[in-house]
Formats: structure tokens, C-alpha cells, sequence
């Protein structure tokens, strides 16, 4: 995990801490912060900076998310269908 008990704002709002690897290293860095911020110990400086690197966590999962979804439909073709046909909203083009 890269964020230790006593990091600052400094170190989340710093550009050059990459993302991370993939997907699940992401979601587990993410999941820290927000028990981080619930817990209630940060100082604003520290929840806002958090915040931000929680927004790039989630633009790279969302991002993450798609390409995966992109290589299933290119996979599966015009064939994929929604396990339940009623929410068919997850559409390939």
C-alpha cells in the first residue's frame, strides 16, 4: 500500500506518484482512503488531498473498467449479451 500512517498532503497531491499497476492495487489504495476519511483522523489538508487521489484512483479503475469491457466485446463479437436480458443497458459497439 502507498500510503503510510504519517503521510502528508504533500505526498498525495505530489503529480509524480504513478498509479498503480492494475486494477486491484488501485481498488485496495482506494478502499484505504476512504477509511481513512471516515475514520475521521485527517486534518481538511489531508482529506482534501486524499480526495483528489481518491478521484485518480477512480478515473483509472473507470478507465480500467472499459478497456476490459472494450477487449470482451471485441472477443465476443456481436454475441455478447447481458445476463439478464431485462437490464440490457451494457450494449457493445
Amino acid at each position: 500500500m502507498r500510503i503510510m500512517p504519517n503521510t502528508t498532503a504533500k505526498s498525495y497531491n505530489r503529480a509524480d506518484i504513478p498509479l498503480p499497476d492494475n486494477y486491484e492495487t488501485a481498488l485496495d489504495e482506494l478502499e484505504s482512503l476512504v477509511e481513512k476519511m471516515e475514520g475521521g483522523g485527517l486534518s481538511l489538508e489531508l482529506s482534501l488531498a486524499a480526495y483528489r487521489r481518491g478521484v485518480a484512483l477512480v478515473a483509472y479503475c473507470q478507465q480500467q473498467l472499459e478497456r476490459v469491457e472494450q477487449q470482451v466485446c471485441i472477443l465476443d463479437g456481436e454475441m455478447l449479451k447481458p445476463i439478464h436480458p431485462e437490464a440490457d443497458d451494457g450494449e457493445c459497439a
